[in-house]
């Protein structure tokens, strides 16, 4: 079988940031994926499966709710590695364009106080499997560390070596 692009990235030098994973035509619009990486694969702990569960529900539930936003979400879900999610939205986007998106989507995380959202047995199919407060501590070092701090690095995919 062919290897498919997402696995043909350098995941030795990859660092966290927000990178411009594809882009796809579907209907004769663009959606765009992008690679939200929380955590440097391979040199750091992955996420805990209930940190990275409701960092999924509270970052979805905000950016389908977000004003402006809201029209070109598409998904948000996490990567079965546990160091990130994917994130797709309409539209030909740069990782630039979503910067201060994700600041403010990880600046709810981290502030994010009270009940959350589909958590509960008719809402989801692993109800019991949350941690708010991992959730918050995470989305807070990925703001301080990455989003507020951002450079080309962490915004262009690390070149293959040959």
């Amino acid at each position: 079988m062919k290897k498919i692009p997402s696995f043909s990235i350098d995941h030795i030098h990859l660092l966290r940031g927000i990178y411009v994973s594809r882009k796809d035509s579907v209907g004769g619009e663009t959606v765009t994926t992008f690679d939200v990486r929380m955590k440097e694969p391979n040199r750091e702990p992955a996420l805990g499966p209930g940190a990275l569960h409701t960092i999924e529900h509270l970052a979805a539930t905000y950016l389908r709710n977000h004003p402006v936003w809201a029209d070109q979400i598409v998904f948000w879900g996490p990567m079965g590695c546990l160091t990130g999610n994917y994130f797709l939205m309409k539209g030909d986007l740069s990782s630039k364009d979503i910067v201060e998106l994700m600041q403010e989507t990880f600046r709810f995380i981290a502030e994010y106080e009270g009940e959350v959202a589909g958590t509960i047995p008719m809402d989801c199919g692993n109800y019991l499997l949350h941690d708010l407060p991992m959730a918050k501590w995470e989305a807070a070092k990925y703001l301080h560390e990455v989003l507020e701090q951002m450079t080309d690095t962490n915004l262009n995919y690390p070149a293959k070596a040959e």
